[in-house]
């Protein structure tokens, strides 16, 4: 394998992921999309504003480590491409230019207030990503090791790339400690009154038809990017394991106490388990039929979540929360838009690799 195909490979992953996470920062920043219109304010004069005039400590730790994986997937990109000086200058230009971009267009959202100094905490985030990136890139045992081990598990080329972005994309919509594992919906008649018993509810077969559904996707984006399909089982496990771990902490640190295992109910259970069974009698399926039945079932999660399932506005699931901060609302909001186009960019990545 060329030194050039590695550093193109590794570029295009990187630059991919750089992109999501970029749009990732759009959302949480111009969400919720409603309300433009012109305030009387310039840009120059929010420039100039007393740097402390708007200062919170929380605020200034959160625009911090939200820009820190920005810098550190730019920088990691530029990279493979440029040298360390570069790299760094053009990766803090790119930081210092969306967030610029960021606080100039929240000028004409009345939800949101502009700042000098969230363009400078943002930009010491990116600039604080972009030096470990560097410093990471540097190990060469590391690097080497890592290559090594993606071209022994993954298959390599540019469509794979875009899978393996695909995959980290569903991975971070899933984290979201309110939302049921594999699931659609926010939030449930207990969150909604916990103080309150409950009537018994009936089973939702829908909801474990969602979940399944949702799971064989994973599945699918799986076999096409693995290299051996009997890992396929092995590498879910793995993944579902590590998004429930992920969930149930952050669970313990952003929820009350009794909504602590709200995330886990008796629909995603079975979704789960029929998911896997069905999965894996799948394994031996050619690539042409994998990549049919795929479409198929993106498009059937598609239209139960936007026609069957009723799906709650993410600002429901605050209740449930014991932080009451607007990133919080924003997150809902970007898991919930997540589930509802992941099936649309599978079926692009199946589309792609149709003749591979």
């Amino acid at each position: 394998m060329s030194d050039l195909y590695i550093n193109e490979t590794r570029a295009r992953l990187r630059t991919l992921l750089a992109a999501g996470y970029a749009l990732f920062i759009a959302y949480v920043s111009l969400s919720p999309f409603f309300g433009w219109r012109e305030q009387g304010l310039n840009f120059m004069d929010v420039l100039h504003l007393p740097l402390m005039q708007t200062f919170t400590t929380f605020d200034a730790v959160i625009n911090v480590l939200a820009y820190i994986p920005f810098g550190f997937l730019a920088g990691l990109a530029l990279r493979a491409r440029f040298g360390v000086i570069v790299s760094l200058l053009v990766a803090a230009a790119c930081g210092l230019a969306l967030s610029g971009s960021m606080e100039y267009l929240q000028m004409y959202l009345p939800m949101r207030i502009s700042s000098n100094l969230d363009i400078l905490t943002n930009s010491a985030g990116t600039l604080t990503g972009a030096l470990l990136a560097v410093s990471v890139a540097s190990w060469s045992w590391f690097r080497q090791g890592l290559m090594r081990w993606r071209t022994g598990v993954f298959h390599r080329s540019r469509e794979m790339d875009y899978g393996l972005a695909l995959l980290v994309l569903w991975i971070f919509g899933q984290i979201n400690p309110s939302l049921p594992m594999l699931g659609n919906v926010f939030i449930t008649e207990v969150a909604r009154q916990p103080f309150v018993t409950p009537l018994p509810e009936p089973f939702v077969w829908w909801e474990s038809a969602v979940v399944t559904l949702n799971l064989l996707m994973l599945g699918v984006l799986l076999l096409t990017v693995l290299r051996s399909p009997r890992r396929v089982v092995s590498s879910l496990l793995v993944v579902l394991s590590a998004v429930a771990l992920v969930k149930f902490v952050a669970a313990a640190v952003l929820l009350k106490s009794w909504a602590l295992l709200l995330w886990i109910n008796g629909e995603s259970m079975l979704g789960i388990l029929i998911g896997i069974a069905l999965l894996s009698t799948g394994l031996w399926l050619s690539r042409a039929v994998v990549i049919s039945a795929g479409a198929a079932i993106a498009l059937c999660y598609f239209a139960l979540i936007n026609f069957m399932v009723d799906s709650n506005n993410p600002a429901a699931a605050m209740s449930i929360y014991h932080w009451h901060y607007r990133h919080l609302l924003n997150y809902n909001g970007l898991a919930q838009t997540i589930t509802l186009i992941f099936p649309v960019l599978l079926l692009f990545h199946l589309w792609r690799i149709r003749k591979t």
